[in-house]
């Protein structure tokens, strides 16, 4: 099963040009899967069935997974097994007809508009990590990029002329994304006066570390969690300056299909979850406002 696992990891980066973060989950997942079924005297993928499956999820249960992590596990497995049998190492895929976990759908956590305006202007401007912090959360919160997406920007992506970045998504795909003043304003003097003072070791990337290499994930939220506590903001992450950015942008009328695009999803249903906040904000203010509410 190991050797079928190392070839399936990398034909999703040679063939489906997943993204080092997603095969990195993938193997993760699937080793875990491999090595409860070690413990089972199962080594082989043409020995797991579906009885066996169904007993790795009970397993995962009993060990407290959420749900949702389980549904990602499961989703690995499918993967495996649908690509096991169309290189016929396989004759029946056992995930065929298996359930998923049925999973909630939580609202995602937002900042009020006051809110995330107060979080973007309190970097201090004068100095060139300030700078830098400035823009990458005037860059989060006004053109909804995911983390990943933007600590991947390149100088090459930016259009600073036309109020524009160019950004590569999930899967690879590219989408071209209006860049506000504000984020403009403060990316063109992170890159005038600050970026230079990083002593650049990657000549492309737009965000730099301490280090004048790229800028990462991990800093970007801790970034994020510094500036929040300092000036007493709800605790939030890269991806609710996303979901402040979907949700004020239909707040303020924009259309649902013009907010897919902008944030990249593939499905309108991704998008849609972004409906129930506003609904729900409005609810809050019909009974909070109306005498008969």
């Amino acid at each position: 099963m190991d050797e079928t696992i190392v070839a399936f990891l990398k034909a999703l980066t040679a063939e489906r040009d997943y993204s080092a973060h997603t095969v990195s989950a993938y193997e993760r997942d699937l080793e875990q899967f491999a090595e409860w079924s070690g413990r089972g005297k199962i080594h082989g993928i043409k020995e797991v069935d579906r009885r066996h499956l169904r007993r790795y999820l009970g397993y995962l249960t009993q060990r407290g997974y959420a749900r949702r992590t389980i549904a990602r596990k499961l989703s690995a497995l499918r993967s495996l097994f649908k690509w096991a049998l169309l290189h016929s190492l396989i004759t029946i895929d056992p995930t065929t007809d298996l359930d998923s976990p049925k999973l909630d759908r939580p609202l995602p956590r937002v900042l009020k508009p006051a809110e995330a305006v107060r979080l973007v202007e309190a970097p201090p401007a004068d100095d060139p990590v300030g700078a830098r912090d400035r823009a990458v959360l005037e860059i989060l919160y006004g053109s909804g990029l995911r983390v990943a997406e933007l600590c991947s920007l390149d100088i090459d992506d930016l259009d600073l002329r036309g109020g524009a970045l160019n950004v590569t998504g999930k899967g690879r795909k590219q989408r071209r994304v209006p860049l506000g003043d504000a984020a403009r304003s403060a990316l063109a003097r992170y890159l005038e006066e600050a970026r230079s003072t990083f002593d650049p070791k990657d000549a492309a990337a737009v965000f730099l570390n301490s280090r004048g290499t790229r800028l990462g994930p991990r800093t970007v939220r801790s970034v994020i969690a510094r500036y929040t506590l300092a000036d007493g903001l709800p605790p939030t992450s890269p991806h609710g300056l996303r979901h402040s950015y979907a949700t004020h942008l239909l707040d303020g009328g924009a259309d649902l299909r013009a907010v897919q695009e902008l944030l990249g999803h593939e499905n309108l249903a991704t998008t849609e979850i972004y409906t129930h906040v506003s609904t729900e904000r409005l609810k809050a203010v019909y009974e909070q406002s109306h005498p008969r509410a």
